[in-house]
């Protein structure tokens, strides 16, 4: 943003702060408004309406008897205690026929029946007798005999409301748009100093922090919600550019083996002289060290598009056909392994997913537990609703995860000291748990036997129930 002394009308923090004062102003003066009219104007109506209806009644009387009649009337009504009104009776040439003033205090209408409204002041006696002078509204006409007669009612009280109103509204307004100008900074400020937190994460993760993470303020509004957002992508960010970083080394530890077998292996053929059945055993072995170096990066080409989210057709199917055919097809392997195999798996479980992908994470599992399991061991193959989830779960006799190592075991290329021995790869466990990533569940490594005898391991493939 540019530096200047006007820099901060640019902000977003000053149009919001605007926009919540304009609005909160606008309010204020309708609402003022509204009470203004609603003392102010109610008076003013009331003083209408009441010197209008006195006017009305004169005027009957004046048709009814003449201008007698409308003596009479005057007299009778000035002589009702509290009567609010003032009148005046004169004649065509202004003597006073009857009335409160010594003299017209106003200038009568040229035309007959024309009704005027005036405004004048009149002159009334305080308590101790001195005089006070106060504010009226009257209704002054000229009758058809050339008479005149003025009607009017005081408004000295209600001049004072009014002022008192009319002072409070102008003292109020300013406050109010004060209040309105605080209030939209304060709000402003709060928003842009959250989106200032944000922003300085963004532009740490654009210099190369990945470790860095949204602070959350645990008020449960947008920006946390978008924060949290914004951590978990960090974290599988960072989890897959650690992942990339590494695995240009691991590919290369774990292949260097397999193709330096193969070199010394073709070379040996070579310098020795061979027969035709030392070339098709040579040939033999070559072949399955290759097969061996596709599997890894069959499986690395997998895990980058399930990583990729470019693999994975879901579709609704039962797992009991899948999992009966895995059990069928590796119990004959454990047994010519010496190991002995158990399956139980529940009918009627159905989920939303890739067949062929969880085929393969099962598979990886069962492959994991015949080649640790040592002979004469036992593994258990089972499948069964659990709370709204499906869970699969491959138990065996073997030495086992250490609990501090579960989570490093899932990496990619990431093998114990004691697998090194075994041949593989590093990538069962990670293919396992991106296909229970990739369908929303979770891949879980326990002990088989209890805390207390730590032995064995139990993995358990959690997967979605589709309801």
């Amino acid at each position: 943003m540019k530096s200047g002394p006007f820099a901060f009308v640019r902000t977003t923090t000053f149009r919001l702060a605007l926009v919540y004062s304009v609005l909160f102003g606008l309010f204020s003066f309708l609402l003022l408004a509204y009470l203004f009219q609603a003392t102010v104007g109610s008076l003013r109506a009331e003083a209408d309406q009441r010197l209008d209806a006195e006017m009305r009644a004169l005027g009957l009387a004046y048709n009814a008897g003449g201008l007698e009649r409308l003596e009479q009337s005057v007299i009778e009504r000035a002589l009702v205690p509290g009567a609010p009104f003032r009148y005046q009776l004169e004649t065509p040439e202004g003597e006073r026929i009857i009335g409160d003033f010594p003299y017209l205090p106003v200038s009568p209408p040229e035309a007959v029946g024309e009704v005027s409204l005036v405004s004048l002041s009149i002159e009334m006696p305080r308590g101790d007798g001195s005089p006070v002078v106060t504010e009226a509204e009257g209704r002054i006409v000229r009758l058809a005999n050339g008479n005149v007669l003025l009607v009017a009612i005081e408004t000295g009280e209600r001049g004072r409301i009014v002022r008192r109103i009319t002072q409070a509204v102008t003292t109020a307004a300013p406050i109010g748009i004060l209040l309105a100008l605080i209030g939209g900074v304060f709000i402003s400020r709060y928003a842009a100093r959250r989106a200032e937190q944000l922003t300085r994460t963004t532009e740490a993760i654009v210099a190369g922090n990945l470790s860095i993470r949204a602070p959350v303020s645990g008020s449960g509004d947008e920006f946390d919600r978008l924060a949290q957002h914004l951590n978990t992508m960090l974290e599988r960010l960072e989890r897959l550019v650690a992942t990339t970083r590494h695995s240009g080394d691991a590919i290369a530890h774990d292949l260097r083996s397999p193709l330096s077998r193969l070199r010394n292996r073709l070379e040996a053929s070579l310098l020795s002289t061979m027969n035709e059945e030392t070339a098709r055993e040579t040939l033999e072995d070559t072949v399955l060290e290759v097969d061996r170096v596709l599997q890894t990066f069959n499986a690395i080409l997998r895990l980058s598009r399930l990583d990729a989210g470019a693999e994975g057709r879901m579709l609704k199917f039962d797992l009991f056909e899948l999992l009966s055919e895995l059990a069928e097809l590796y119990e004959p392997a454990c047994e010519d392994s010496g190991l002995h195999f158990s399956s139980d798996i529940s009918t009627g479980i159905v989920v939303l997913g890739d067949r062929e992908l969880i085929a393969q994470a099962v598979s990886n599992l069962l492959d994991n537990a015949v080649k640790y399991t040592p002979e004469g061991g036992h593994i258990r193959f089972s499948a069964r609703r659990s709370q709204g989830n499906i869970e699969i779960v491959v138990a065996d006799d073997g030495p086992g995860i250490p609990e501090h190592q579960r989570d490093h075991a899932k990496e990619r290329f990431f093998r114990l000291d004691s697998a090194r021995t075994q041949p593989g790869s590093g990538l069962g466990l990670a293919l396992a748990d991106a296909v229970a990533e990739l369908h929303k569940g979770h891949l879980d490594l326990l002990w088989t036997e209890p805390p207390l005898n730590p032995r064995g391991l139990k993995a358990v493939l959690s997967l979605p129930r589709d309801r």
